[in-house]
């Protein structure tokens, strides 16, 4: 909330503000991005899923667009 990344309602519960949700789609790219490129060298799905949990937070924006332009996306 400090961020105005979300906001709650009484009752409610708690609601991405457009500047998280924002940062939300962010985050699940990059996750699918590190997902996609462990796959396509070879780990398992699962594994790959496990693995990039901790990746896609210490890889670099640099990484991420050569991960990309590997796999056909850029």
């Amino acid at each position: 909330k400090r961020e105005g990344l979300a906001t709650s309602k009484l009752y409610r519960g708690v609601f991405l503000t457009p500047a998280g949700e924002m940062l939300a789609r962010r985050a699940r790219a990059r996750h699918r991005l590190v997902v996609d490129l462990l796959v396509a060298v070879g780990v398992p799905q699962e594994a790959a899923e496990v693995d990039a949990e901790g990746i896609e937070h210490h890889v670099s924006d640099e990484t991420l667009r050569a991960f990309a332009t590997y796999l056909g996306r850029a």
